[in-house]
């Protein structure tokens, strides 16, 4: 667990340490996965935001210096308003610090939050404040070798609750990915 200085706000940033990120950031380079948007990917998040009715969904792929989603699905009308009136821009970054899915990675194993406000570990993250995140629901990409890729997972600007259903829904999309991520390796299709 790393602990940084209090950030803009004075909240302690609590990062998980990511000893298996080098390793990963081979794997995903070798797999041509992580450095550029996948519209295949894209397609995914798509699919996965409609069959959560969450305004955000993302496939990611974390390594040493960040986090990348190589498939994204924002809101058509561009990103959700803020309560202070505002919309963040989304990008297909962010650092290592932001958000709940370096948790997932980390983890390995599926992070169900209804209301990231009732959790004080992850409240203060800079998501909740600069997107306006208020529930994360998220699941690993686990391969066969037992590496963990990277994340699928959905996100919301109100609360949610996710449930059952939505974890073995995330869980079972994961899966799925990982398997069209390992036949693409396995025999060259496309996703």
């Amino acid at each position: 667990m790393r602990y940084d200085p209090p950030g803009p706000a004075g909240r302690l940033l609590v990062t998980p340490e990511d000893k298996e990120a080098p390793a990963r950031a081979v794997r995903l380079r070798r797999l041509g996965l992580g450095e550029h948007p996948e519209p295949a990917l894209d397609a995914f998040a798509d699919c996965l935001a409609e069959a959560t009715r969450a305004p955000y969904a993302m496939v990611n792929f974390i390594d040493e210096n960040g986090q990348f989603f190589a498939g994204l699905h924002t809101p058509a009308a561009g990103p959700v308003v803020k309560s202070d009136g505002t919309r963040p821009e989304v990008g297909r970054s962010l650092p290592r610090d932001h958000g709940f899915c370096p948790h997932v990675v980390v983890r390995r194993k599926a992070l169900v939050l209804e209301d990231v406000r009732d959790y004080p570990r992850f409240a203060g993250n800079p998501v909740v404040d600069e997107f306006g995140i208020r529930s994360y629901l998220g699941a690993p990409l686990i391969d066969t070798t037992g590496m963990v890729l990277g994340t699928v997972s959905v996100a919301d600007i109100e609360p949610r609750r996710w449930g059952r259903a939505g974890l073995e829904a995330i869980k079972s999309t994961a899966a799925d990915l990982v398997a069209r991520l390992e036949r693409r390796e396995d025999d060259g299709f496309p996703l």
